[in-house]
C-alpha cells in the first residue's frame, strides 16, 4: 500500500492505487440536538429545565452530524489512503496519533481525507502542497474556533454578571421579540445567574466554570450553522486580496528587489506592569480592546494584520502613505481609548520575505528594533520610510542620530509626526 501521491507515482507516496474511483464525497447530514439535550434555539421562551451536561461524543454528533466510528485502519481502507498516509493528514491537521484499539474517527473525517486524496491522485496537487494546504487550514481554524470559544465563553461571563438577579431584564423570553427564531441565551444566562435554583453561578474573577463551559458548548452548537456561511464568505474576500496582492507584485514595473512591504510594530506600553495589576478578566478587556482598534485602524487604511501577539500587532501595506498613517492614527487611537495607556510604534519600508502568511526579512527586523526605542504615543521610521515619505504631503519628519540596531546594522531613525495641516486622522487611506 501506498500513500497519497497518484497511482503512477514511486512507492512511498500518499494514495494508494485503486481500480474503480471513489464514490464523491457526500455532504454532511445536519446536526440534530440528541435525545434529551434540547438547544438554546429549542428553549427559548420556555420554562428553563435542567438538561444532562454535554461531553465530548455530544459535542461531535451535534457539530459535525455522526458518531466517532472508525478506527485508523477502517479510514484507510474505505479512503484508499495508508496508514502512514492517513497519519501524515491528521498530523497536518492536529490530530494526535491514536491506538488502533481507537475510534476517533467519523465520516467527516473520512470525506475530508478522500478529498485530499482526489485531489493529489488527480495530480492537482502534489503530496507537499496538499499537506501544507491541509496544515494552513488547521492551524487558522484551530486559532479561530479556540478565540471564538473564548470569546463568547467571556460574554456569557460578563452577561450574566450584568444581568445580576435579573437575566430577563436583558434578554427577556419574548417569541414576538426580533429575531425570536434565532437561538436565545436567556436560559444559559438564568443558568450561570444562578435563577434556575442552581449554585453554578459565575465567580467574580470570571473563571470559566463547568456552567460557562456547559452554556457556551450549547450557544456555539446552535450558533454553528449561521457562522458557517460567514467562515466561507470571509475566506473568499481574502482570498480576493491576497491574489489580488499577488497579481500587483508580479506585474510589469514593479520593485525589483522583490515584495517590498512597509512594515510596522505597535507595542503597548506598560502592559507588563497591566499584567501584575488587572484580573484575568481585565487584563482580557485591555487584549481584546488592543486588537480591535489596531484592525479596525490598519484595515481602514486598506492594510494588513499579520499577526497580534498579545500586547503588540504587526502590520503590513503596500505603500509608505498609509503605512505611517496607521502608526499615527494608532497612537491617536490608542490614547484616546481610557482603558488602555499609550502606545509606541516603530515602522521601515523595504523588501520582505513573504511566507505562509506571515513576513520576514531586514525590514521587519528593522522596524522590530525601531520600536523599543520609541517613546510612548511616538513613531519611528527608518531612513528607507523618511525618504519614500518626503515627497507626501500631511507628514513631518526629523532625524535623529544614528544608532546601531543589534542584527540590523546602522540606521538614522525619524520621528514621524503629523503636518500641520493634516491633523485629522485617516487622511491617507
Amino acid at each position: 500500500m501506498t500513500e497519497l501521491t497518484p497511482a503512477s507515482a514511486p512507492a512511498g507516496g500518499w494514495v494508494e492505487p485503486v481500480d474503480t474511483p471513489l464514490a464523491p464525497a457526500e455532504p454532511p447530514a445536519p446536526a440534530a440536538p440528541l435525545p434529551g439535550r434540547p438547544s438554546l434555539a429549542v428553549t427559548a421562551g420556555m420554562p428553563v429545565r435542567p438538561t444532562p451536561a454535554l461531553d465530548a461524543d455530544d459535542v461531535a454528533a451535534l457539530l459535525i452530524g455522526q458518531s466517532r466510528s472508525f478506527s485508523r485502519s477502517d479510514v484507510s481502507r474505505l479512503s484508499g489512503v495508508s496508514v502512514i498516509g492517513a497519519r501524515k493528514f491528521w498530523h497536518a491537521l492536529g490530530f494526535p496519533d491514536v491506538s488502533s484499539r481507537d475510534r476517533p474517527y467519523t465520516e467527516a473525517d473520512l470525506r475530508a481525507l478522500r478529498r485530499m486524496a482526489t485531489l493529489v491522485r488527480a495530480e492537482v496537487l502534489d503530496e507537499d502542497t496538499a499537506l501544507g494546504l491541509t496544515r494552513a487550514f488547521a492551524r487558522t481554524a484551530d486559532r479561530l474556533a479556540a478565540w471564538q470559544v473564548h470569546l463568547l465563553a467571556e460574554s456569557l461571563s460578563a452577561r450574566a454578571d450584568a444581568a445580576g438577579a435579573s437575566a430577563s431584564e436583558w434578554f427577556p423570553d419574548d417569541a414576538d421579540a426580533p429575531d425570536a427564531g434565532m437561538p436565545s441565551v436567556a436560559p444559559a444566562l438564568r443558568r450561570l445567574a444562578g435563577e434556575d435554583g442552581s449554585e453554578d453561578a459565575l465567580d467574580g474573577a470570571g473563571v470559566q466554570d463547568e456552567a460557562t463551559a456547559q452554556a457556551t458548548a450549547r450557544l456555539l452548537i446552535d450558533l454553528a450553522d449561521e457562522l458557517e456561511p460567514m467562515l466561507v464568505y470571509a475566506w473568499r474576500r481574502h482570498l480576493n486580496d491576497a491574489l489580488s496582492r499577488l497579481l500587483s507584485d508580479a506585474s510589469p514595473g514593479r520593485h525589483s528587489a522583490g515584495v517590498v512591504r512597509c512594515v510596522g510594530f505597535a507595542d503597548l506600553v506598560g502592559f507588563t506592569t497591566m499584567v501584575g495589576q488587572l484580573t484575568e478578566r481585565e487584563l482580557a478587556h485591555v487584549v481584546q480592546r488592543f486588537e480591535s482598534i489596531a484592525s479596525d485602524v490598519v484595515t481602514a487604511h486598506g492594510g494588513r494584520v499579520v499577526k497580534t501577539v498579545g500586547d503588540e500587532v504587526l502590520f503590513s501595506t503596500m505603500a509608505p502613505a498609509p503605512g505611517a498613517a496607521i502608526a499615527l492614527d494608532l497612537v491617536d487611537a490608542i490614547a484616546e481609548d481610557s482603558a488602555l495607556r499609550s502606545v509606541r510604534v516603530g515602522v521601515a519600508y523595504g523588501s520582505v520575505v513573504s511566507r505562509l502568511g506571515d513576513v520576514f526579512g531586514q525590514t521587519v527586523n528593522t522596524a522590530a528594533r525601531l520600536t523599543p526605542m520609541a517613546h510612548p504615543g511616538h513613531v519611528l521610521v527608518d531612513g528607507a520610510l523618511a525618504k519614500a515619505l518626503a515627497s507626501q504631503p500631511g507628514f513631518t519628519l526629523t532625524p535623529m542620530r544614528r544608532r546601531t540596531l543589534r542584527g540590523v546594522g546602522t540606521v538614522t531613525p525619524h520621528t514621524l509626526v503629523r503636518s500641520g495641516s493634516s491633523a485629522t486622522r485617516g487622511r491617507h487611506s
